[in-house]
């Protein structure tokens, strides 16, 4: 009787001390908290948040063979061009890829003031923009992100950069 109950308390014991050392190895272990997987936003700018973690790996290929190392603390605020993207923390032994897809977004704004028109690239990609006096080309440029220019015209065509 008492050898059983001396068992009983072992494996009791045994079998805590098992499932404490089993949490704390997943506690140490590197998570991603941010950005989920497979995300695809069109917002350059990015929240990357591990835990247990010091740096990840960004590539545009998921073959990482120009990886960019990124030092994260708690979290790391990136901005990145629109494409696809691979990423990773940077551990020994975890090899979990995640993706990331920025999309283009091409928002050409056209404020009236007066005879004159304010244009403002409100995407997140360079604009080549034409500017027409009815059916005749009066003017070419590009605009940066949140660039604007004031021109006059009556027709504006905002397209994408692709440089």
């Amino acid at each position: 009787m008492k050898n059983r109950m001396i068992f009983a308390i072992d494996s009791i014991l045994i079998g805590a001390s098992l499932i404490i050392i089993l949490g704390l190895i997943g506690y140490v272990q590197p998570r991603v908290i941010s950005p989920i997987d497979n995300l695809i936003t069109n917002e350059k700018t990015v929240i990357f948040s591990i835990n247990n973690g010091e740096s990840i790996l960004i590539d545009d290929n998921p073959e990482f063979s120009s990886p960019e190392q990124v030092y994260i603390r708690d979290n790391a605020l990136i901005t990145l061009k629109p494409g696809v993207y691979y990423w990773k923390i940077k551990k020994d032994n975890i090899n979990e890829i995640r993706k990331l897809t920025i999309v283009s977004k091409v928002d050409l704004k056209i404020i009236k003031a007066g005879d004159i028109y304010n244009l403002v690239n409100g995407g997140n990609t360079r604009l080549n923009v034409e500017v027409y006096d009815n059916q005749t080309q009066i003017n070419k440029f590009e605009l940066s992100v949140l660039e604007d220019k004031t021109t006059n015209g009556t027709k504006f065509i905002g397209t994408q950069n692709e440089i």
